[in-house]
């Protein structure tokens, strides 16, 4: 949520900044500024009022020490006329609060000045490519093929059991995800992560804090009966740990990471973007998350982004990384980097991980703050796929794929899958 000292202070660099994600933000912050300045004023009227009610209370007390009864009466009948104006102008402060609330939710987080312009993914820069090269699909089986023929995935009792986009993973390729997952996590406590395991569903205040609600709420799945989400990342439980907290200076940076589950409804989505293990309902995900101060977020997204590269590159992927244009850009992030391994059977880049730079914008909601001498300011929150796998797992089945059949398992995972092919 935009902090409102930078709407009153920079109301016109924020409209045109917007306009970078294909936002009009113009009329939104004219209301709001309009809000907050009728806010200010109820807040200003309302402390007066309680400082005369202050003062009629210590007249009161001083008519009734020298028995000037009918003057303590008049100054309690004023008393009381007072209370009920504080009443009325406490309920429009409630009204205003909540309708300045409403708009500053619907704006999305401004984009760093770096952030190029554009419109879509066509626009986005890419900034780093690794020397792998683009393999032809010269005959290599697509994933969704090789898998069922190795017995390595099962898409159609998935769909049978519980519905499309939620598959079995079978002898090899379980052992295959429990390999990638235990790799992912043993490398981001190499690079200083600590390992978590968060819950796998979330509140409302939380699901709110990361910025998924209202903004993603048709793509969260939903437990009615708890009021609770199933977490579409686990950004969402790990960067709400210290939600409403003040951190120390030194406890920062903060460094976490965990694995999960991820649920996302994916609502529209179709296509060949659907096929196999491109888009689905249930995946795993190794997610790390830093809360720094605002000052060093930048170099910690550049952190971020280069483990994030070397992750992939040590799979033996062709892979690249490319800065999101405006257009392309989360509700929430101020700046990602899309990371995307190629897929030689379907001769596209396939994106396995965002690296996001929030600024204060999650903060904000979440009332998280550290200590800066007597003062208090809101931290920055990044975060990164450290990676997802389902993608992950699509290209290197196409990549490693043999003319016998079989797969070469990537030296990293040899010692994990205790096997050299699949």
């Amino acid at each position: 949520m935009i902090e409102l000292a930078r709407l009153r202070e920079a109301s016109e660099e924020v409209i045109a900044t917007l306009a970078k994600k294909g936002f009009d933000a113009g009329p939104l912050v004219e209301q709001a500024l309009a809000y907050d300045a009728e806010r200010r004023q109820l807040q200003k009227s309302l402390d007066e009022a309680r400082s005369q009610i202050n003062q009629l209370s210590k007249a009161i007390g001083e008519a009734a020490r020298r028995g000037a009864t009918a003057e303590a009466e008049s100054y309690k009948a004023e008393s009381t006329t007072l209370k009920a104006t504080i009443q009325q102008q406490e309920a429009a402060l409630r009204e205003t609060e909540a309708k300045l609330h409403e708009l500053l939710i619907r704006l999305p987080n401004p984009p760093h000045p770096s952030v190029p312009g554009g419109r879509s993914a066509a626009e986005n820069v890419v900034v780093s490519q690794n020397a792998y090269p683009l393999l032809p699909a010269d005959g290599r089986l697509p994933h969704w093929e090789l898998a069922e023929k190795r017995h390595l995935i099962d898409f159609e009792r998935g769909a049978k059991v519980t519905g499309s986009g939620f598959p079995f993973y079978t002898g090899d390729g379980a052992k295959l995800q429990r390999a990638l997952i235990a790799f992912f996590l043993d490398e981001a406590e190499k690079a200083g992560y600590l390992e978590m395991e968060a819950p796998f569903l979330v509140n409302t205040d939380t699901a709110f804090g990361t910025g998924q609600l209202p903004d993603k709420d048709a793509q969260m799945y939903y437990v009615p009966l708890d009021e609770l989400y199933l977490i579409p990342t686990a950004e969402v439980p790990l960067t709400n740990y210290f939600r409403g907290e003040i951190l120390e200076e030194a406890q920062l940076p903060v460094k976490i990471c965990g694995y999960s589950p991820c649920f996302r409804r994916e609502a529209g989505s179709y296509g060949k973007d659907v096929r196999g293990l491109n888009r689905l309902h249930q995946f795993d995900k190794v997610e790390i998350v830093q809360i720094v101060r605002p000052e060093v977020s930048y170099e910690a997204l550049e952190e971020m982004r280069l483990y994030v590269e070397s992750l992939v590159d040590r799979l033996e992927l062709a892979r690249r990384t490319v800065l999101l244009c405006g257009g392309d850009m989360s509700f929430a992030s101020a700046k990602t980097y899309d990371v995307e391994v190629w897929s030689p059977a379907q001769q596209r880049w396939l994106e396995v991980s965002s690296v996001s730079n929030f600024e204060t914008f999650q903060s904000n909601r979440m009332k998280l703050r550290y200590r800066r001498g007597k003062a208090t300011d809101l931290v920055h929150t990044l975060n990164g796929s450290a990676l997802a796998l389902p993608r992950i797992v699509a290209a290197l089945l196409e990549t490693h794929q043999l003319p016998d059949g079989r797969i070469r398992v990537p030296e990293v995972l040899q010692p994990y899958l205790k096997k050299a092919y699949l």
